[in-house]
């Protein structure tokens, strides 16, 4: 990342990003717009949560029909139930974090970490960064991305909490794309990094403004474009070149606007009553 006094302004000023951010706060005000956020609003936001994290598990393994979701309650079991309880959990939980976030994201994370790995109780391992020599459970990222060690993941966490509490004029869409890929390829926590980062992008997104009542799930945009694209797109983050980021950037913010897309279609339903 640049070196400037705001590198994330920087990322902004990268070609294509400004026509992603432009879509995206196109898309996000269509939405607030909608007439059914005048009074049914927190039915709207409801359902984006349980939609953005069915995405979030979808892309951590867990790909399950929204109905199945919606319907069962053992997500104690190993494997996919747990995965998905996990992100049930984590989108629950990011809502109650804002106000935290700002003065410490790296205790948000961590938090984050523990919600997401809920029943692991007494692993040491739970809630702060990894260590040397600990392994890594990414199942989609597996090793097709570089893995730094602890000392770089250390540093790199020490300077994006310095970069989000220096505070910034980038839109919040780049915002949200930094700390989504640089968690994404830090890959800090021993387990659920993907999981965790999704929901600090959520953070961001909310926290900022841009999507105040958390209805716009990028979640959602991301399963639905697929853990290919998502991983090339990562790939192109990791590299740190101004084509990659910019790249990243506009996967999420397409990843936002097929969010919105999802919580319009709600709103349309909840007006006609079928929802």
């Amino acid at each position: 990342m640049s070196t400037s006094a705001d590198p994330l302004a920087t990322l902004a000023a990268l070609p294509g990003v400004a026509e992603s951010v432009n879509a995206v706060r196109t898309a996000v005000d269509r939405v607030y717009g909608h007439r059914v956020m005048r009074r049914r609003s927190n039915e709207v936001t409801s359902e984006a949560a349980l939609r953005g994290a069915r995405g979030s598990a979808a892309l951590a393994g867990a790909d399950w029909a929204l109905e199945e979701v919606r319907r069962r309650t053992d997500f104690g079991a190993e494997g996919e139930p747990r995965t998905v309880g996990a992100a049930l959990r984590l989108t629950a939980e990011a809502g109650q974090l804002l106000s935290i976030w700002r003065q410490s994201p790296l205790r948000v994370l961590a938090r984050l970490h523990l919600v997401a790995a809920g029943g692991a109780e007494g692993d040491e391992r739970i809630g702060r960064p990894r260590q040397s020599g600990e392994p890594v459970d990414e199942p989609l990222i597996g090793s097709d991305l570089p893995l730094p060690d602890a000392d770089e993941v250390a540093g790199r966490l020490d300077g994006l909490a310095r970069l989000l509490l220096a505070g910034s004029e980038a839109p919040a869409l780049v915002t949200a794309a930094v700390v989504h890929g640089e968690l994404l390829a830090l890959r800090p926590f021993v387990s659920r990094n993907g999981l965790v980062a999704r929901a600090a992008e959520r953070i961001v997104l909310v926290g900022s403004g841009l999507d105040p009542k958390s209805i716009c799930p990028a979640e959602v945009g991301y399963a639905e474009l697929g853990a290919a694209p998502y991983m090339a797109a990562l790939e192109g983050y990791a590299s740190g070149t101004p084509e990659g980021m910019a790249v990243w950037i506009a996967h999420c913010g397409r990843a936002v606007e097929l969010g919105v897309r999802e919580s319009t279609a709600v709103c349309e339903a909840l007006q006609r009553g079928a929802a």
